[in-house]
């Protein structure tokens, strides 16, 4: 690592955090790989809140409230060739203050990576609460599985590794259709409408869908029509924008995210 940290706050907590766009997801996470897709940090220089603002110091000092089991697998995964794929940490903290809001007892990840963001949201459940945590690769998974067992959190993580699209069809299939309280997705970027889709299936009225990766690096302003992840998303974006089965927020946190609260 550089000798100078980018913030003062600790390394533990610039590590993983302290970069807009960690929150990179690919398509290897759920679904289909796409080799294509490149890793980066999008460019923060118009943001108010830029990786090397003050300000986001402040933020992370003045909000950061971190599980040491969760710090313990942000790291292990910071360290991983493909760690800006995971979640940032003061993103992850927003879905399990939201998961606790509603009441949260089933939850939907799509795209589980190292498991960070499923360890979070399982802390976050009731002792009855379930995370139907979907995913294509188990060997990044395996980084994250001994650390659910050492926080006794295992047993709420119900992981399936196939396909995601197949995991939510025979979810819906399994009579479990407005069942669920809350999901989250994060995988690749092309099937995100299907997803989206079948997640407002299984969520109840009053649930949320939380889907990652609506900013992507910009990209979104200019879509190229050779390029089928940003594409996808920005059709995604301007269908969620007059989607009347729910009221919607975009943040920009992380590569953005957009919350829509099904009606």
């Amino acid at each position: 690592g550089p000798a100078m940290p980018l913030f003062s706050v600790p390394k533990e907590v610039a590590v993983g955090t302290a970069m807009l766009g960690v929150a990179f997801a690919t398509g290897m996470l759920a679904g289909k790989r796409y080799p294509s897709l490149v890793f980066g940090t999008p460019k923060s220089s118009k943001s108010i809140i830029g990786k090397s603002s003050p300000l986001w110091q402040y933020m992370l000092d003045h909000s950061l409230r971190e599980h040491p089991i969760l710090k313990k697998l942000r790291l292990l995964t910071a360290d991983h060739p493909c760690g800006k794929m995971m979640v940032s940490c003061d993103q992850a903290q927003l879905m399990a203050n939201l998961v606790k809001l509603i009441k949260a007892k089933k939850v939907i990840e799509i795209g589980v990576f190292t498991g960070y963001n499923t360890l979070n949201m399982a802390l976050a459940l009731p002792d009855n609460g379930t995370v139907v945590a979907c995913d294509i690769n188990e060997d990044y998974v395996k980084i994250g599985k001994p650390l659910w067992k050492e926080v006794r959190v295992e047993y709420k993580i119900d992981l399936r590794i196939k396909p995601a699209i197949q995991t939510l069809d025979e979810l819906l299939a399994s009579g479990e259709a407005e069942t669920f309280d809350f999901a989250f997705i994060d995988a690749d970027k092309e099937s995100y409408n299907e997803y989206y889709e079948k997640c407002l299936r299984l969520i109840k009225k009053g649930g949320i869908i939380a889907i990652d990766n609506v900013l992507w690096s910009g990209r979104v302003l200019k879509p190229r029509k050779d390029d089928l992840a940003t594409q996808s998303i920005h059709h995604l974006n301007e269908k969620l924008h007059r989607d009347a089965r729910v009221n919607i927020s975009m943040l920009p946190m992380g590569d953005g995210v957009t919350l829509a609260f099904k009606l």
